[in-house]
Formats: C-alpha cells, structure tokens, sequence
C-alpha cells in the first residue's frame, strides 16, 4: 500500500507531504483545487508522461515521490522485480522517485537508484490501479483476465498438475525435435562423422609422439653435424694424431706417475686414486662417444618418414584439436554420436509414445479446469451483474468469453479436433460487458471512459478483491453522474472494498466521502500572489463543516445532515466489522 507521498513544485503545489494508513481514503474539494493534479503527480510516478509544463513557476524541477509498504500479495512479485535488477534493498518498503527537469529530462528512481522509465511502469502495475486512466488499469490488460478468473475460481490445485504436465510434454517435444531434425540430417551427418573417426582412428595417434617424432627429426637432419662433432671428441679423447697423443695415452701417462709418486710417498695416495678414476671416467666417456656414433644414423628415407608423420599431426590438429589428446577426444565424440544417430529411431518412437500419452493426460486435465472456470465464470457474472444493480447500472451485463484455437499439433477433444494449449491451459478468456441496453457485450478494453466505467470498475474489484492482488485502487471521477442515494451505495462498496486493499477516491459527494477511513481536504489558497495548493487531514468537526459546505451553504440544516450521514456511516461500518470479524 501507498504508505507516505511527496510532491514538491509539481503545478501548483510548492511542497505537501501526506501520509496514508490502510482502508478508503477520500479527498475532498472545490473543483480545481488541485484534486487531479494529486492524481496527475501519481501518475507520473508509476511511470506515466512527464512534462516540464507540470514544473511550478520559477522552479527548476518537479518532484513526486512515494513509499509503498510491501505486505500483501503483491509482495513477493515486487520482490522479483527489485531482486531481478539488484534493488532491493528492504524487504518491506520500496520508494518509487520521479523528477522532470525545466530543459525536459525526466529522471526516474527505484530505493534511490535510477531506473527506467519502464521498469518504473512494470513495479508501478503491481502495487497501484488508477481507475479512471486506463493505462494504470490492470483489468483492461487482457492477459491478466485468466489470473483473475483463476483464483475467483480456486483452481490452483487443477492448475499445478496440469502445468506438471504440461513442462514433462515440453521436455519430450524439445527431445524430439532435437531427435527429428539430426534423423533429417542423418544420411550427410552420418557420412561426415564416420569419415572424421576413421581418419583420426587411422593414424593411430599417441600422446606424446609428436615431441619423440620432432627430436629423431632433429637428428636425422643433422646426422652428418652431429657425426662430426662426436668423432672429433672421441679423437682428441682416445684416439689422438700423429702431432698429438690423445688425452687418455696422456692421462695414463699421469696415473703412471702418479702411482710411483705413491708407492715412496704413501701420503699421496688419495692424488693417485684421483687419477684412476679419471682414467676410468674418461674410458667411460670414450664408449659412450662410440656408442652414440654408431647410432647415428644417414637415412634419408627414415627422415621423410619423420616428417610425413608430423604433417599428418600437425594437419589433424588443424582440424579436430590443437593437440593429439585433443584429436583422440574428438574421435571418441564423433563415433558417441554416430551411435546415437542410429539408436535414434528407436528413441523417437518412445518419445512419440509418451508425446501422446501426455496429450492424452492434458486434455483430461485441460478440460477438467476449463469445466471449473466455465462454472465460476457463470457465478462471478452473476455477482457483478448485481454489484452493478447496487450502482444503478442495472441493465448492465457481464459475461467471461472462452475461446479455444485449433492446432494440428495440439491436445486431442473428445470430438476429435485438436487445440491449442500454454502453461496456462486450453483456454483464451476476455471479459466482456454491455454497460448499456442494446449495445451487446464488448470487450472490457473498449469501454467508455468516465464515471460509468469506474462503477463498472468498482463492481469487478468488489467481487475480485481476493484475487486481485493489487494492494492500491485510485478511482477518479468515480461520481460522476450519480446522485446521493447511489453515492451512499457507491460509499458502501468502496469501504468494503477497502478491507482488503487500499482504496483513494475523490469525490464531490459527501454521501460517499462520509465512508473514508480517512478525508483529506484540498483547498486553493492565494499566498504572497502565489497559488498554491494546501491538503488537510480532517477529523471531528473540521470533517463535519466539509461534508456540510459539500452539501450546500452551512447551514443549521447541512450542518445537521452532515452530522446524520456521518453517523449513519459510522453505523454501518460498525454492523460490517463485526460482521467480517
């Protein structure tokens, strides 16, 4: 519910800060006191046209800001919005800020952060109805039809079982369409993967061998470098020239030396061990050295061999992955699915079986709910057709359109056609009313605007109160071209309705006003040459001389019929609390 609202320089209101409690609120006033313009400023903040024309003189920007209490119905959809764009910052309050600008810019705020103007629309829809400008009425959206009639009509239960159905259809038919559409494909599918496995399968890959493969390549190309090189060390190691003795006839020359240094000088024998080892290492060495000669191999053909097979690498890892466990991976894959491919056709007929078993189940299910709503749908016709008899409407006729669409691919009936069916079930629902004799039923969206329609709107929001989970109605110009007698009906209603949302009305008939669980008073007032726009809250005897100066000039006579309706009023609420308790 709307709990507190802020307008500053918006028209001719400089600044006015209300606050509001749950149940009827009412505001009263002379005609162009600023009544609309409260409802202009509300509309603006749900989202509606901001202009710089609606900025008080000599300011430079208007303000309209409201707090909505969240603890209703409506509050877990608020949440999902405020939670869906990261603002919710408490759980019970949201604070909807709009400002227009003298250049024009029009800047909009959700708990203090900006927001689009659309999502300031689609929060607005939830917490507030303005009945008497139809972009705020909820029940001119078509789409919002359904939900209502559903709960009127208490199918939730009818309704869960049917959608657990429906999502276990919608999980086959994805299945089989994704089943269908490769089966169409299969034939070139078929040929494409069994060529990539087999290509891959052939060339029998190893992880690693590509490394192995580049280091023989490596060799192999420099056999003749390498070959040179090893007999070079090896001549100057164990071989050695004509010029020159070799290291190790020089080292042996050293252990000779060394071993007779030793025999005299016994503390000298680590020096000679010395020597022995590296004699050893050195012959060590010198085998080693043969050893890789001879392993040196001059093969041209090994080497393109080499090479043969690192382009075949290197090309399939161009294609299927950027290294062999890549390549070996997309094998496996390839032949996972040609395998699926063939077992698809066994997999499709179970899925068509199913597919037709659950038509089966949700026409069963379907049809037991439209059979549920149809009958609400007579009961909730008859229950507005006689609010709207209380309004003095009483040739007014309501009445709920069901309409089905044919589809090949949809739920079979019993007479063997086959319709169209959505998360919400087999049927597509519109209200339809006929305000006026003669003119036959219409649409709901194509009424006529005015005081007419919101009687009509009020006679749908006392009969949907529990399921319209709106927390705030606004109803403008709700009296107009009614008199007294139906005021006081119209009061009645608007207080009943106020037990389970919040209701503003403005109204220049103090037969209705007298049913306010609150009254505020707009007045125009001249201050400093100004006009400017003042609300009271009124109580006690300021309440009374309002109703009084509603009623004509104050007089005795008004002052005491004021007095008497107000009591009557009061009466009445009383009778209705203890009842509703």
């Amino acid at each position: 519910m709307l709990s507190e609202l802020r307008i500053q320089d918006f028209a001719i209101i400089d600044r006015l800060e209300l606050d509001f409690e749950p149940g009827l609120v009412v505001f009263t006033g002379e005609t162009g006191a600023g009544k609309s313009i409260i409802m202009d400023a509300l509309d603006m903040l749900l989202g509606g046209h901001a202009d710089a024309t609606s900025i008080r003189s000599e300011s430079d920007l208007a303000r309209v800001e409201g707090t909505f209490k969240l603890s209703g119905p409506e509050r877990l959809s608020a949440h999902a919005v405020l939670e869906r764009e990261e603002l919710l910052d408490d759980q019970d309050f949201v604070t909807l800020t709009r400002e227009v600008r003298r250049e024009g810019r029009s800047v909009a705020r959700i708990n203090g952060h900006s927001a689009s103007l659309s999502l300031m629309k689609e929060l607005g829809e939830l917490l507030v109805d303005i009945h008497g400008q139809s972009e705020h009425l909820s029940l001119l959206n078509v789409r919002a039809h359904l939900g209502l009639l559903d709960r009127y009509a208490g199918v939730e239960s009818l309704l869960t079982a049917y959608r657990k159905t429906y999502q276990g259809l919608l999980s086959i038919r994805r299945e089989l369409s994704e089943l269908r559409l490769a089966r169409a494909d299969a034939e070139r599918r078929t040929e494409l993967l069994t060529f990539q496995a087999d290509e891959i399968e052939a060339a029998q890959l190893k992880p690693g061998e590509d490394e192995e493969l580049r280091l023989e390549r490596d060799r192999l190309a420099n056999a003749e470098s390498l070959a040179g090189l090893a007999q070079q060390a090896l001549t100057a190691l164990d071989e050695g020239t004509p010029e020159s003795p070799s290291s190790s006839d020089l080292i042996g020359q050293v252990v000779q030396a060394l071993n007779k240094l030793a025999q005299i000088d016994h503390s000298q024998d680590p020096l000679s061990q010395q020597s022995v080892t590296l004699e050893e290492n050195l012959a060590e060495l010198a085998r080693g050295l043969r050893n890789y000669l001879e392993s040196i191999e001059f093969n041209p053909k090994r080497l393109e061999e080499v090479e043969e097979r690192l382009d075949l690498i290197h090309r399939l890892e161009r294609k299927y992955g950027g290294t062999i466990a890549s390549v070996i991976a997309f094998a496996a894959d390839s032949r996972k699915q040609l395998e699926t491919i063939s077992t698809a056709a066994e997999r499709i007929a179970e899925l068509e079986t199913s597919e037709s078993s659950l038509l089966e189940k949700l026409s069963t299910q379907g049809l037991q709910l439209s059979q549920k709503r149809k009958e609400s749908a007579g009961e909730m016709s008859k229950a507005i057709e006689t609010e709207l008899d209380d309004l003095r409407m009483a040739a007014a006729r309501f009445a709920v359109d069901f309409q089905t669409k044919p589809a090949e691919d949809g739920v079979p009936l019993p007479d063997g056609s086959r319709v169209a069916f959505d998360a919400t079930g087999l049927d597509k629902v519109e209200f339809l009313v006929a305000p006026n004799p003669g003119e036959g039923l219409k649409p709901l969206a194509r009424i006529a605007s005015g005081g007419e329609t919101s009687r009509l709107m009020l006679a749908l929001k006392n009969v949907l109160a529990q399921a319209d989970q709106v927390p705030t109605l606004i109803f403008d110009e709700i009296d107009q071209g009614i008199g007294g007698r139906v005021g006081g009906t119209v009061g009645e209603k608007l207080w009943h309705l106020g037990r389970a949302h919040q209701v503003f009305v403005i109204t220049h008939l103090p037969q209705l006003a007298v049913f306010g669980d609150q009254h505020f008073q707009v007045q125009k007032v001249i201050e400093k040459n100004r006009t400017l726009t003042r609300v009271s809250k009124l109580t006690g005897e300021p309440r009374t001389l309002e109703l009084a100066q509603m009623l004509g000039a104050v007089t005795e006579g008004t002052l005491r019929s004021a007095h008497d309706i107000l009591q009557s009023a009061q009466t009445f609420k009383k009778s209705k609390k203890t009842t509703l308790n």
